[in-house]
This record gives structure tokens, sequence and C-alpha cells, in this order.
């Protein structure tokens, strides 16, 4: 497989849309981005961003730094600006943070490289303000920690608009399609309306409690990713080493530690449904409260099916990876 054929795969697995380089997208209006800050009609609508669209530059250079940092968690700032209903990402750049498995925080000298980077972009004419930061989740989704949360609700308090992204290396490296989710909080003073079922994602059992207490102070938005003919060298120029990373590593290796991990966190996911699975023989005419118990176990066991479902392919997708590159860069006859 070529890097171009690779690139191609790469843009249909993640939907990314071709885009006229003369699109209202590509420009920044100061004016304009004066009057909707001054609006701010996000302070009166808890739900006002709908979508956030996101070019295939920042993309790629915010999985490459994800992938880079693998076990442990990056973080680093967009650049962009609002269209309507859409919160617009130009660009991004990394944040020096050293983070931990489980979370990252920018310190003071983080801080002073993020002042610096924006004050030097703007004496390029790079207009486009700092409007959301990202991090990533080795192995464990797309969703807001306790700490999260609070970060986003004081970004959004003190500098909206703003939007948490998030990234997870290890699902992208085993799916081949960037796992990535948009995320705004709601105020404090919000009670949210019943959310609708959304689709549905593993979570490790180690982390589903901090999901669940958390997951309705903020709501997901619609991830677009888009490009266009001026963005094809600077691309071409990523592309090359995300792909050269790519081509010289093994997913079966590099997602060991992921992999192991998975597996254990399904064999107690399954230790845990089956004791809650009772006598399989039902009585004719079950209670109510015996009724939603049985709900309640299918459900737990149909997720659980799922996540088997998903190791399974995520595995035989390295596994085909592998060997594919074997019959191509193998010398043996």
């Amino acid at each position: 497989m070529s890097s171009s054929t690779a690139y191609q795969t790469f843009s249909l697995a993640n939907q990314v849309q071709q885009i006229s380089q003369k699109d209202e997208i590509y420009a920044f209006d100061v004016e304009a981005n004066k009057r909707i800050l001054q609006q701010a009609p996000w302070d009166q609508d808890p739900h006002y961003f709908k979508s956030c669209k996101i070019s295939a530059v920042a993309l790629i250079k915010m999985v490459i730094h994800a992938r880079s940092g693998v076990p442990h968690e990056i973080m680093g700032l967009m650049q962009g600006k609002v269209i309507g209903n859409s919160i617009i990402i130009m660009d991004s750049f990394a944040l020096p943070v050293q983070g931990t498995e489980t979370r990252v925080n920018a310190a003071n000298e983080a801080n002073e490289y993020m002042v610096t980077y924006v004050q030097e972009c703007e004496k390029v004419k790079r207009l486009e303000n700092a409007i959301g930061w990202y991090h990533s989740h080795p192995g464990y989704g797309c969703w807001l920690s306790g700490i999260d949360v609070d970060t986003q609700m004081n970004n959004q308090q003190f500098q909206d608009p703003f939007v948490a992204v998030v990234i997870d290396p290890n699902r992208t490296i085993s799916a081949g399609k960037v796992d990535i989710g948009a995320f705004r909080t709601y105020p404090k003073d919000y009670t949210p309306p019943t959310s609708s079922a959304s689709e549905y994602q593993s979570i490790p059992l180690a982390k589903i409690e901090d999901f669940g207490a958390h997951a309705n102070q903020y709501y997901q938005l619609e991830v677009e990713i888009f490009k266009s003919s001026l963005d094809e060298e600077l691309l071409g120029l990523l592309w090359n080493k995300y792909w050269v990373n790519t081509l010289s590593g093994s997913n079966l290796i590099s997602n060991r530690a992921y992999a192991v991990s998975q597996i254990t966190d399904l064999h107690e996911k399954l230790a845990r449904a089956q004791t809650a699975v009772g006598n399989t023989r039902a009585p004719v005419l079950a209670p109510k409260g015996q009724d939603e118990d049985k709900k309640k176990e299918d459900n737990q066991l149909a997720k659980t099916v799922k996540d088997s479902q998903k190791i399974a392919v995520e595995a035989q997708h390295g596994l085909i990876s592998q060997i594919l590159k074997d019959v191509i860069f193998s010398s043996r006859p």
C-alpha cells in the first residue's frame, strides 16, 4: 500500500470533506469575530454549539502528538473561530506538559509557552484565537473525567468560546480511524434535559465510576473534518511522518499493553455480569421488580458482548496489517 493510497483510506475512514479554499471557513473577519464575541449567544443557550469542524492539518498534528505520548496523557491548544453554531479548529499546537497515565495539567511553563506562541502567530498574521484544548485518553475512550470537566468549566467561564477535544491514540491505532470527541460543559446552575441514548462506548471498569459521575455535566458536539487543495502540501508533509510511524511499527507490539488491559477488563466485566445473572429458569409471571432486574442483566451482558466483539475486530485488524507488511516487505521467497 502506497502512502497516497493510505492517505486516501485515512480520508475515507474519517470522512474528510473537501471544501473550496474560497470558503468562508478559511477567511478570518476581524469585525465579524468581534461582533459574535460581544453578542456571546452561547451565554444564553448552553446548547448553542452543535458541531466542531476540525481541519485535517490540525487533526493529524493532534494524532501524531497523542501517539507520541503513549502510555501517558498529552495536552495541547487549538486555534480557530466561531461560524454560526460551529466551532472551527484551524490549527493546533502541543504544550510542553509532562502528563501521567491518568491526568495532565498545564503548569506555569506551559502557560508562558501558550502566550508566547499566540503572540508570535499574531506577528505572522495568524489571527485566530485560542479556542479550545485537546488531550489524550490512552486506551479508555473519549469522554471528560472530573478533572477535565473542572478544567473545561474554568475555560468556558474565563475565555469562552472554548471547546474540549479528547483523542484516544490506542483505539485510533487499533481501529485505523481517529477516535475523537469534542465536548462543552454546562453552567454549574444548569439542569440538562434528559439525554437520549447515545452510541455505546466501551469504558474500562476502573473508569466507569468517574465517567458516570460527570456524564451529565457536559454534552458532545458532532465532529466534522475538512480540508482544501491549499492544505495538500502541508498535509503531505505531515502525512509522511504519520505514515512512516504507522508503517514502521506494529499494532500488535505498540498496543500490547493496551490489548492486555482490554482482555483483563473484559474478564472482570464478565465475572461481574455472571454474579449479577440470577436463576435462568424464571417464573411464568415474574414480578415487576424481577423483570427490571432481568433487563439490567441482559443489558450488562449485551455490553460485554459488544466489548468482546470490539477486541476481536481490533486484534484481527492488527493481524491483517502485520501479515500485509510481511508479504510486501519481507525478503523471504
